[in-house]
């Protein structure tokens, strides 16, 4: 068995791999790795080294990639997958020394570090101009719980603050457990006095602190990002730090990296820049390394696959059965979590036809990464969704239905503290449709770019649709409808929902200006990747 190590790794997790019997380990480089891929059975590597199809193709025994680290950007996750090679990272490895640089750059603000320092060192003393203030008794508003989130938590807590959070995707009982206030964004803009991002990066959160955010929030706020540099909008940003609004900013990551000379938010003084280093401490990179170790020996002695971030292998006459239902799980659970609106309390999923004869967990867990990839920042699969789903306090529930008919179909169900949400599809023609919504009937394709209405069954709602998206220079490609069969009330109109298909993105001033027809109930954006 031959380990090749491209990249530095702590000194403890080469050690682990060298002890195993019979294993040829070889430590490298990423200018030399390439000579030894050939014979290589397993590759670890951490951001340096790019893992595409080239290297694949001279990689003939490969059998897993471990990546010492959260991001996967540097590993072509389509062609190792087509190769059988798993893929493995080791999420929640750096959220300490990330929570702990929070902290730090909250500190910064608070005290003024930077520009006491520069003030000091130049020779001047100017103990009155520094006047700083406690984080003790201060409101924090924390964007997203997950590893990182949570462990600012702890550590906000010992500092005495006041600490809210927005996470949909977080059950209360596991806010409470954190002992945190669950909010909405509009609450926790308006309370908090410092903001840290710790969320994902997904269309819904591509510049979530807009010029409205700002606008909600208190004067004299502080703003933390340690995320994604795609979270702010940067002009809104220094919109708000010259109006006041926002008192100052700590920046770990940009949209462009490094950012350009004579960037603009740079000037003023009033935010504090480091070079995405909120990972980076020597205890991490310790902590990934072993990691990333531990978890090759296990797969490759054992078969236990831990933290897989790509499909595991099937067998041919598994994925003849069940391939393509796999995909149609994972499109239901990604459309649901589009369209519901609330914090999840429970997934359910119902197996029609001839699918549910077999072992649906796949299925299952294709579903759930489904409606888990609008909210993760780590990459859900069939592999972890579960274990994800159940650190956010998920309930799961399957059932197993035959029918009679040449089609098998999954139903999705989520219900949330405003709701259920119900969603029907199956393979028709080899793709993924879908066919039911909250009991409308409504087939349509579950790819691409569409819009979801749920509206009054009325004359000029079809003509709206044309006429907004017209004069916004949006093509549409399809357009699906369907209508219940009983109204909610004797006399009121039937309810109806659509699916529209476009040529490209909608953004949320079309569906807005969609939302103007008083027959329109809701408007929602649906993009697949």
């Amino acid at each position: 068995m031959t380990i090749l190590v491209a990249e530095p790794l702590a000194e403890a997790a080469v050690a682990l791999l060298k002890s195993q019997p019979g294993w040829n380990v070889i430590v490298s480089s990423p200018k030399e790795y390439a000579n030894h891929l050939a014979e290589a059975d397993a590759l670890i590597v951490r951001s340096a080294v790019q893992v595409n199809q080239s290297v694949l193709d001279k990689a003939p025994k490969l059998r897993v990639i471990g990546r010492a680290g959260v991001g996967v950007d540097n590993v072509d996750l389509e062609a190792a997958t087509a190769a059988g090679v798993l893929v493995m990272n080791t999420p929640g490895g750096n959220a300490i020394s990330v929570a702990e640089h929070t902290l730090a750059l909250m500190l910064a603000m608070a005290r003024r570090i930077p520009e006491a320092t520069q003030s000091t060192t130049s020779g001047k003393w100017e103990k009155k101009k520094f006047m700083g203030s406690e984080l003790r008794g201060k409101s924090l508003g924390i964007i997203g719980l997950g590893s990182i989130g949570r462990e600012v938590v702890k550590r906000a807590r010992a500092f005495e603050m006041r600490v809210e959070a927005y996470d949909p995707y977080v059950t209360a009982q596991i806010a409470k457990d954190l002992g945190v206030a669950l909010v909405d964004l509009a609450t926790l803009y308006a309370h908090s006095d410092y903001i840290t991002l710790h969320v994902a990066m997904t269309p819904e959160t591509d510049r979530m602190l807009s010029h409205d955010a700002f606008a909600q929030m208190k004067t004299g706020v502080r703003i933390v990002n340690c995320a994604r540099g795609e979270l702010i909008d940067d002009d809104a940003l220094r919109q708000a730090i010259d109006a006041g609004k926002v008192a100052s900013a700590a920046l770990d990551v940009f949209r462009v990296e490094p950012p350009p000379p004579g960037y603009p938010l740079f000037a003023g003084g009033k935010v504090i820049a480091t070079p995405h280093i909120g990972g980076s401490t020597e205890e991490a990179q310790e902590i990934v390394g072993v990691r990333i170790a531990e978890q090759v020996v296990e797969y490759l002695k054992n078969g236990v696959a831990l933290n897989a971030v790509n499909m595991p292998a099937l067998s041919p006459e598994q994925y003849r059965t069940l391939g393509p239902y796999i995909n149609v799980a994972e499109r239901l659970g990604s459309f649901a979590a589009y369209i519901a609106a609330g914090h999840i309390k429970t997934v359910r999923l119902a197996y029609f036809g001839r699918i549910g004869e077999n072992n649906t967990s796949l299925l299952r867990n294709a579903g759930l990464a489904g409606v888990l990839k609008r909210s993760v920042s780590e990459r859900a699969n069939l592999i972890n969704a579960m274990q994800i789903a159940g650190q956010r306090g998920w309930n799961l529930a399957e059932r197993h239905e035959a029918r009679s008919g040449p089609t098998d179909s999954i139903r999705l169900e989520l219900e949330t503290d405003c709701g259920v949400t119900v969603v029907e599809g199956a393979v028709l023609l080899g793709k993924p449709r879908l066919i039911q919504v909250d009991g409308i009937s409504c087939e349509a394709q579950l790819s691409g770019h569409l819009v979801y209405m749920k509206n009054l069954d009325v004359p000029g709602v079809i003509g709206h649709v044309g006429m907004v998206l017209g004069r916004n220079q949006i093509n549409i490609a399809n357009f699906s409808l369907g209508r219940g069969e009983v109204p909610a009330a004797p006399g009121e109109p039937l309810e109806a929902v659509a699916v529209v298909s476009t040529d490209g993105v909608v953004p949320e001033r079309v569906l807005q200006q969609l939302r103007e027809n008083p027959a329109v109930k809701l408007a929602r954006s649906v993009e697949f990747g």
